[in-house]
């Protein structure tokens, strides 16, 4: 049995605590995830997700839909593309925003899950 260790009124588990840091991620990884998740931590950018797991779309159209300037709609679309969340296509001088990947919409949907139990 592992030894087991007190931390003032704090027991600590030390069965546990092995098994937990035999599969954490590099400091990195976890770096990662925490910038990924701060993008997300925009209500636009929120709704640019959401409008672009119903369609593809152009600035202009975003924009328009959601009542918000082209320039400010470009700037977050950046933001998104930074961060490899939204992909982008030419068509002549048009260019069209998808989400990058299903994982985008997974993500997405899990926390509108979350936030309306």
């Amino acid at each position: 049995m592992a030894e087991e260790y007190t931390c003032g009124n704090w027991e600590i588990h030390q069965e546990t605590v092995d098994k937990v840091s035999k599969v954490m991620p590099d400091e990195a990884v976890l770096y990662e995830a925490a910038e990924l998740l701060k993008v997300f931590g925009d209500s636009t950018r929120i709704r640019i997700i959401f409008v672009l797991c119903q369609s593809e779309m152009c600035v202009c159209d975003i924009a328009k839909l959601l009542g918000m300037t082209q320039s400010a709609i470009s700037h977050q679309l950046r933001v998104l593309k930074q961060a490899r969340l939204v992909s982008s296509r030419r068509d002549g001088k048009t260019i069209y925003y998808s989400l990058a990947d299903d994982h985008v919409k997974t993500i997405f949907y899990y926390a509108m899950e979350h936030v309306m139990e």
